[in-house]
């Protein structure tokens, strides 16, 4: 070979290395993406529910961990055709960045899927993880897997869930949607999705102390199912030992997901304070603010200080507010009572009334099948800015970016 070929050969060679070794440099050491994502959502994670369940949990000079975190904004959920978003399509507009409408899961009126935030964490080489202490099937928590499905067939989510998601850690609840009536479930189709599910190599987990036993020195596929429908409250929780808390969920979710030198990203679902908002249990919300705290917590010590966390509602269900009766030392039951003249603390826009909630008067100002969402804005706060100049989210297509940026 002539060596005129040959230099230009070496020369193109050590330029492709140059612009290779370059770009290498550029995206794992110049543009550092965070190991750890863990996205937090919650129905009623409002300034007015915020306020209510801090006097309630500890006074009037009482914060949550939470709230330390160094940025806070607020985001209004709107859907494509309403001003006001239901669960589906506030989660499908936080899955995938685009507005959809309302009752429709990550996909456009034509009928076209998105692409969810755990679509391009998957691409992106990490491991992808989904909490919930609802079923695993619930809006909130199947916009970020489920393109296109039907927000209430909860039959073909759960097939969905085990067959086609992109995800390496399921925990939640919703056994019964998992098998068949023959075996006390709901399926008609006559699966056993949990067998299916061990069949594909998924370790499943159905208790606490089987999720605390499960290996975490291999790459995680865990399916851990914990109740038939719900988790229980926080309230209940000592009725059911063997149920993981919200907090357990995450501290083990972290500790098998972080074995991927890529990173991972984990979307927890926070859903017994919309149950609660749901069914017009007023107190359980307030507690399920607190236990949101916790579990928040718990990943800020478990992920580590350069993880990237944000916490953000999705709609405020039914409108609760804490009417200002109680006195400044005032917490628990003493906030919740009625007031010396007998008025409800608590009053809600619109629900179902209950005739109480653990002994706690409530009142309804419209009485509806069920809880409507209510304008207003939600909360969002995180470890980071969502924008270098601004702290500030307009929306949820600004918060999809920013976690679109950092996956």
């Amino acid at each position: 070979m002539p060596s005129r070929i040959r230099n230009k050969i070496i020369f193109l060679t050590c330029l492709l290395f140059f612009v290779a070794g370059g770009f290498l440099v550029y995206r794992y050491w110049v543009m550092q993406r965070p190991f750890a994502v863990i996205l937090f959502v919650s129905e009623n994670f409002t300034p007015s529910t915020m306020s209510a369940a801090r006097l309630f949990a500890g006074g009037a000079d009482y914060r949550f961990k939470m709230e330390t975190l160094p940025h806070m904004a607020l985001a209004s959920p709107r859907a494509r055709d309403y001003a006001v978003a239901d669960v589906a399509a506030a989660a499908s507009a936080m899955a995938t960045g685009q507005l959809v409408n309302r009752g429709t899961l990550s996909a456009t009126p034509e009928g076209q899927t998105l692409e969810t935030l755990i679509d391009q964490a998957r691409r992106a080489g990490r491991s992808t993880g989904l909490v919930s202490n609802t079923p695993l099937t619930e809006p909130a928590t199947a916009a970020f897997y489920a393109a296109g499905f039907d927000p209430a067939n909860a039959d073909a989510l759960a097939v969905h869930l085990l067959e086609k998601a992109p995800l390496d850690l399921v925990l939640g609840g919703g056994s019964s949607q998992m098998v068949p009536v023959e075996q006390g479930g709901t399926r008609q189709d006559g699966r056993d999705l949990l067998l299916e599910a061990r069949q594909r190599g998924y370790d499943i987990v159905r208790t606490r102390e089987e999720l605390d036993s499960t290996p975490g020195w291999r790459s995680p596929q865990v399916f851990g199912i914990f109740a038939e429908g719900d988790l229980a409250f926080a309230e209940d929780a000592s009725r059911y030992p063997s149920q993981p808390s919200l907090s357990d969920l995450v501290r083990r979710a972290i500790e098998l997901l972080q074995f991927n030198n890529r990173g991972y990203f984990l979307v927890v679902n926070a859903g017994l304070a919309g149950r609660a908002a749901q069914v017009g249990r007023g107190e359980s919300l307030l507690r399920e603010v607190a236990a949101l705290d916790e579990a928040v917590e718990t990943a800020r010590r478990f992920a580590g200080e350069k993880a990237v966390i944000v916490v953000s509602g999705l709609v405020n269900t039914g409108g609760l507010q804490l009417n200002a009766f109680s006195f400044a030392p005032d917490r628990g039951i003493a906030v919740v009572s009625p007031s010396a003249s007998g008025v409800p603390a608590l009053s809600w826009s619109t629900g179902a009334s209950p005739k109480t909630d653990s002994g706690v008067q409530q009142s309804f100002a419209t009485s509806t099948e069920r809880a409507l969402p209510v304008t207003e804005d939600i909360l969002v706060l995180s470890t980071a800015p969502a924008k270098p100049e601004s702290g500030a989210f307009l929306g949820f297509r600004d918060l999809h970016a920013f976690l679109q940026e950092r996956l």
